[in-house]
């Protein structure tokens, strides 16, 4: 134990050259990006699901519009963006992720970085998206969701529309927020209106379009307490 934790403390100062190496590549490789949408969802999702074409539409709908995707590089529904991106002709980003389940990125991607840190990785979706498309999935999609939600919430970075796709998946998780959340005052209102449900591709547009349109910046809120069932 003793010899190990040397190791470390000879190791761990060596790591911070490797973030910033992580840093410098992701902001010179993307510097060139300033209209691109970020699409999550599970890596699990199968081209049989209904929310796999979902997927491919929206991605499609969005590169018609002007619009750029950028996805985490891997299989399910941010293979299924990256699809959807390729076949329209756009821009087509993955940012892969290493971790021990390797994970392979998918064909469709055309602009590829890959990171070894996920706080890395999750600034350069910050940064470089005008908008976050969450599609259903499991820790790393909730991960994502709530880590966005939470930097607009505290002003770390400028207000984007957060979508949520699926009012049948999501709904369960939005009654839980209002009723334990929201009424015991652990979350104040302007922060459940920070985030917008839709069902179409085209729904999605306008919602990321109006955002965009308001001087105030305040996206369409598509739910209400109490009206999301």
């Amino acid at each position: 134990m003793a010899k190990r934790n040397h190791q470390r403390k000879l190791e761990d100062p060596w790591q911070i050259f490797r973030i910033m190496g992580e840093f410098v590549e992701g902001f010179d490789e993307l510097s060139d990006v300033t209209n691109a949408v970020a699409i999550f969802g599970s890596s699990r999702t199968q081209p049989t699901d209904p929310y796999y074409r979902l997927t491919v539409d929206i991605a499609k709908s969005l590169v018609k519009a002007g619009y750029s995707i950028i996805t985490g590089a891997g299989p399910g529904a941010m293979e299924a963006a990256n699809k959807g991106a390729s076949e329209a002709g756009g821009e087509s980003i993955g940012l892969n992720i290493e971790i021990p389940i390797q994970q392979y990125p998918n064909r469709f991607v055309k602009r590829l970085l890959s990171f070894r840190y996920f706080f890395v990785r999750r600034v350069m979706f910050v940064k470089y998206s005008k908008a976050l498309i969450v599609m259903p999935g499991g820790f790393g999609t909730m991960d994502e969701f709530f880590e966005i939600a939470t930097l607009v919430q505290t002003k770390r970075v400028e207000p984007i529309p957060i979508i949520l796709v699926g009012r049948e998946f999501w709904q369960g998780l939005l009654e839980w927020m209002e009723h334990h959340v929201l009424k015991r005052g652990y979350m104040e209102w302007e922060d459940w209106k920070r985030f917008t449900i839709c069902e179409t591709a085209e729904e999605i547009l306008r919602t990321i379009e109006a955002f965009y349109k308001d001087s105030k910046t305040r996206p369409i809120t598509v739910h209400e307490p109490g009206r999301h069932r």
